[in-house]
C-alpha cells in the first residue's frame, strides 16, 4: 500500500517535534507542553507507524521495543576509554601543571610542537574543568547523524554493547542533526542515575514491596547492563557528555570547550556546571566552588575533572600506559553525615572472631545508603564512648567501608544504652574467650553454625576456590540443613542434587551451575586451597610462598617450625599459626579427607630465576593494569625471584602504578620509592630493562 505525501511529511514531523520536546525536558529541563500534550503526539507518532508500517529503529517510539538480549557482544574501542590519573590537594594540581608545562616546553625545544601551541613554563595554560559524575563511562557512535552504537567502557580496550539500553535513555538522541555533524562521531560520557530519579525509584520499591536500590551509580551499572530493554527504561537514566573519540569527515573545533558547545548544539547532552578556566589556581578555585554546592547538584559527584583544553596540546602531551597526560581527576575530600546508632549486634566471623556492628538510621553518605557499620572491637566502642540512641558521624570515601568516626552531642542522648559484650556466642551459646589485647572469640568450632557459614562463603569466594553460585545465603542453607559438616562436604553436594532443588530459589538450572563451579574449582591451584582453608595469618602472598616449597598439601601438613622459618617472608607468627592449625586433629581430619576426594593440587612451579635483574628484589603492584591482572603482575615477578608484596615500605625497591593508583602511590612518592608504569613494568620483566632504581638498595635503607 503506497503511504499518502502527507502522512509520511506527519510522521517526519512527529518525530523531529518529539525529538525537539525530549531535548527541553532531559536535556535542558524548560519543557514548552505538558507531559499529557507529549504522551499525545508520542501516541499519535505510534498509530500512524503502525496503520502505514512505518516502524523505523531510530523512531522515538522505539526506545523500549527491543527484544530482551541473550548475551552481551564485546566491543572493542577504536581509541582506548583510559582512566584519569588521581590527585587530592591543590599542591597535587600544581604537580600535575608543573609536569604539563615540562612536558611541552621540552616538545618545543626539540620541534615536536607547532609554534601556536609551544609553551613556555611561565605560561598560564586553559584548562575545561567539570564535575566527576559518579556514573558509568559509555561510548556512543553516531554514523551519517544516527545511533549506531553504544558501548561499556569495559577495560578500556574492548566493551560491551549496550545499544538496546541506551536507545531507552531519553536525553539521548536517536539522531542529530545539523550541516557540520561529522559523517562519522564518537561521543564519550558518563551515564548516571541522578538523586530525585534514584528517592523516586526507592520510593516506588518500597510501595510495591520490591527490591530497596542501594546507590545510584550502582543501579545505573545494572541497569544498562540488563538484557531486557524494558527493564532498564524503568530506570530514569540520563547522560552527559565528556569527550569525543572517532571522529570521520567534517571539522571539529580546536578546544574542548568549543567541541561541548558543539555537542550541545546537536543536541547532545552536557553538563551545565563546565567552565573554562586560565591557570591551575583557578582550576582550583573552580573545585572549591564545585564542592561548596555539592549537595545542592542534582547528580552525585566524587570530584572534578581538569582537561588541558587545547586539542594540539592534547595530542602533544600524549599518554601512558592508563592515562592520558592532559587530564587529572581531582578527588573531594571523604563525605561525612550524621546519622543515630539505632542498636550494636554481635557477629562471629570464619575464626570465630566476635565483632559488634553499628545499625543505624539509614543515610546517603559517599554514593551509598549506610545501614550497618562495623565497630571493630570493644576498646573501639570505648574510644568512641559510643552508647546506643548516640548521633554519630559516619564517614565514607569512594569504595570505602563507612566507618563512625566520633559522637556529637551525646548529651541528647536521653536514654542512653551502654554496650556490653555477650557472655556467650550469639550464634550457638558456647563461652566467649579473650585473643589477645582487644579481640574475643567463640571457644567452639565444630558447633558454631556462623563460624561454618563464614568458612564455607571464605573457601567459595573469588580470591579463593571461585565457586559463583555458593554465596552467604546458601552457605548458611547448607550446614543448617545438614547438606554438609565441613567445607570438604562441598565435594560431595552432587549426591545431593535432589536435595538441593529442594531449597528455596534453587531451581535446576541454578542447582547445575552451582555444581559445575564445584568441579571446576577442583583444578584450582595449590595456593588458592591454602588460602581457603582459612588458617589464621595466611593471605594469598603467603599462601603462595608456603606451596612453592612444599608443593602440596600433604607436605605442608607435615611442615616442622623450624622449616617454616627458613622461607623467606613467613615469620615467626605465620610459621607458629600453620604448625598450630596442623596440630588440631579436626584440622588433620579435614585435609585428609580433601585429599581423599581428589583435592590435593600439585604445585610444581619451576624454581625462580637466579639471574634476572628482578631477583632478589621487592616490588608492589597497585591500580588497575591494563594488559593483566594485577596477580598476573605478582605471579610474574615471583617467577623472575621478585618478592611481590603488599604494602609501600622503606624496603620496596618498585612501585608498579597502574590506573586509580592511590594511597600507596601517594606513600611511595613521600618515600621517594622508583615508581614505574605497566610500559616499563613489561620491559624489565620481559626484556631485563632495568629501570633507573637505586644501586645499593631501594631509598630509604
Amino acid at each position: 500500500m503506497a503511504v499518502p505525501e502527507k502522512i509520511k511529511q506527519e510522521v517526519h514531523q512527529l518525530r523531529q517535534q518529539i525529538e525537539h520536546h525530549n531535548r527541553l525536558y532531559h536535556t535542558q529541563d524548560s519543557p514548552e507542553i505538558t507531559d499529557a500534550d507529549f504522551d499525545g503526539l508520542l501516541l499519535r507518532l505510534e498509530g500512524l507507524e503502525q496503520e502505514y508500517d512505518l516502524v523505523e529503529p531510530n523512531s522515538p517510539t522505539q526506545r523500549v521495543g527491543a527484544q530482551p538480549q541473550s548475551q552481551f557482544v564485546q566491543v572493542r574501542h577504536a581509541l582506548p576509554m583510559l582512566s584519569l590519573g588521581k590527585v587530592f590537594s591543590g599542591e597535587d594540581l600544581e604537580d600535575f601543571e608543573a609536569r604539563v608545562l615540562k612536558r611541552l616546553a621540552n616538545a618545543t625545544v626539540t620541534g615536536e610542537s607547532e609554534s601556536d601551541i609551544s609553551a613556555q613554563p611561565e605560561q598560564l595554560l586553559e584548562y575545561s574543568c567539570e564535575p566527576k559524575i559518579d556514573g558509568v563511562a559509555v561510548s556512543l557512535l553516531y554514523r551519517d547523524g544516527v545511533l549506531e552504537r553504544a558501548a561499556t567502557r569495559g577495560d578500556g580496550v574492548t566493551g560491551e554493547d549496550i545499544t538496546h539500553n541506551v536507545r531507552t535513555i531519553r536525553s539521548i538522541p536517536l539522531s542529530i542533526e545539523g550541516k557540520d555533524v561529522p559523517a562519522l562521531l564518537e561521543v564519550r560520557g558518563e551515564i548516571f542515575l541522578s538523586k530525585p530519579g534514584f528517592k523516586l525509584l526507592n520510593a516506588r520499591a518500597e510501595k510495591e514491596g520490591g527490591k530497596i536500590f542501594v546507590n545510584p551509580r550502582n543501579t545505573a551499572a545494572g541497569a544498562i547492563r540488563q538484557l531486557d530493554p524494558k527493564k532498564a527504561a524503568k530506570i530514569p537514566l540520563q547522560m552527559f557528555c565528556y569527550s569525543i573519540g572517532v571522529v570521520e569527515g567534517g571539522s571539529m573545533p580546536a578546544k574542548l570547550s568549543e567541541i561541548f558547545s558543539s555537542l550541545e548544539r546537536w543536541g547532545l547532552p552536557v553538563n551545565a556546571d563546565r567552565s573554562a578556566e586560565t591557570g591551575i589556581a583557578n582550576c582550583l578555585k573552580y573545585c572549591t566552588d564545585l564542592l561548596q554546592k555539592r549537595d545542592s547538584l542534582d547528580y552525585e559527584i566524587d570530584g572534578a575533572v581538569i582537561k588541558v583544553n587545547a586539542l594540539a596540546m592534547q595530542q602533544l602531551l600524549g599518554k601512558n600506559a592508563k592515562s592520558p597526560r592532559w587530564a587529572m581527576a581531582y578527588k573531594f575530600p571523604a563525605e561525612e553525615k550524621s546519622t543515630k546508632v539505632l542498636d550494636v549486634e554481635f557477629q562471629v566471623g570464619r575464626t570465630g572472631t566476635i565483632t559488634p556492628v553499628a545499625r543505624l538510621e539509614p543515610v546517603f553518605v559517599g554514593g551509598v545508603t549506610v545501614r550497618n557499620t562495623t565497630l571493630h572491637n570493644m576498646d573501639e566502642i570505648e574510644r568512641l564512648g559510643l552508647r546506643i540512641g548516640d548521633t554519630v558521624i559516619v564517614r565514607r570515601a569512594g569504595d570505602v567501608i563507612p566507618k563512625i568516626v566520633r559522637v556529637i552531642k551525646p548529651e541528647q542522648n536521653k536514654q542512653p544504652i551502654q554496650i556490653e559484650l555477650p557472655e556467650s556466642c550469639p550464634a550457638c551459646g558456647s563461652p566467649i574467650e579473650k585473643d589477645g589485647e582487644v579481640l574475643y572469640r567463640c571457644s567452639a568450632v565444630i558447633i558454631c553454625p556462623a563460624q561454618r557459614k563464614e568458612s564455607i562463603k571464605h573457601f567459595a569466594s573469588r580470591s579463593a576456590m571461585d565457586i559463583e553460585g555458593l554465596g552467604a545465603r546458601v552457605a548458611q542453607d547448607l550446614p543448617r540443613l545438614g547438606f554438609v559438616s565441613n567445607i570438604a562436604g562441598i565435594y560431595r553436594l552432587h549426591e545431593r542434587r535432589d536435595d538441593l532443588l529442594e531449597l528455596d530459589k534453587m531451581g535446576e538450572t541454578r542447582v547445575d551451575n552451582l555444581l559445575a563451579a564445584i568441579e571446576a574449582s577442583r583444578s584450582q591451584p595449590l595456593p588458592r586451597l591454602l588460602f581457603a582453608l582459612g588458617i589464621p595469618e595466611i593471605g594469598s602472598e603467603s599462601a603462595e610462598w608456603l606451596s612453592r616449597r612444599f608443593h602440596s598439601l600433604t607436605g605442608l601438613k607435615e611442615a616442622t617450625e623450624d622449616e617454616l622459618l627458613a622461607i623467606d617472608g613467613i615469620g615467626p607468627v605465620i610459621a607458629s599459626t600453620v604448625v598450630d592449625y596442623f596440630g588440631v586433629e579436626q584440622n588433620q581430619n579435614l585435609v585428609d579427607e580433601l585429599i581423599a576426594l581428589g583435592i590435593n593440587p600439585i604445585d610444581d612451579t619451576p624454581e625462580p630465576s637466579a639471574d634476572h635483574p628482578a631477583n632478589g628484589l621487592t616490588f608492589v603492584v597497585t591500580g588497575r593494569l591494563e594488559s593483566m591482572s594485577r596477580s598476573e603482575a605478582q605471579s610474574r615477578i615471583k617467577t623472575l625471584g621478585g618478592k611481590a608484596t603488599g604494602s609501600v615500605t622503606k624496603k620496596t625497591h618498585y612501585l608498579v602504578a597502574g590506573a586509580d593508583a592511590g594511597s600507596k602511590l601517594e606513600k611511595a612518592n613521600r618515600l621517594s620509592i622508583h615508581v614505574i608504569d605497566e610500559e616499563e613494568f613489561i620491559a624489565f620483566m620481559e626484556q631485563g630493562l632495568v629501570p633507573a632504581a637505586p644501586e645499593t638498595g631501594p631509598p630509604g635503607e
